[in-house]
């Protein structure tokens, strides 16, 4: 059972840096830092945005308008904070 949780923590922590890699893409393809019709660009973004938009998207609806400011990525990086938390400080003791 141990392992199952260190897996799924694992999992947690990957998608955790792909949310962080997926908003700094974001702002340096705003800000057109990035060269957007470079193929390989390109190809990383539309990963980035495959992978985490069908987590980010409900997040969105039921977030106010912020005037342009998105908020779900922090919304979704403290959601993974408290089960990865969750998961270490009281599943895993229960289990031990």
């Amino acid at each position: 059972m141990i392992a199952l949780i260190q897996t799924v923590v694992l999992a947690l922590d990957i998608y955790w840096w792909l949310l962080i890699a997926s908003a700094i893409f974001s702002w340096l393809y705003a800000f057109n830092v990035v060269n957007s019709r470079n193929q390989f660009v390109g190809t990383i973004g539309n990963f980035l945005f495959r992978i985490t938009e069908p987590v980010l998207a409900p997040v969105r609806r039921f977030l106010p308008d912020l005037g342009g400011i998105d908020i779900s990525p922090i919304i979704v990086l403290l959601l993974i904070f408290f089960i990865r938390q969750f998961l270490l400080t009281t599943v895993a003791p229960l289990v031990i």
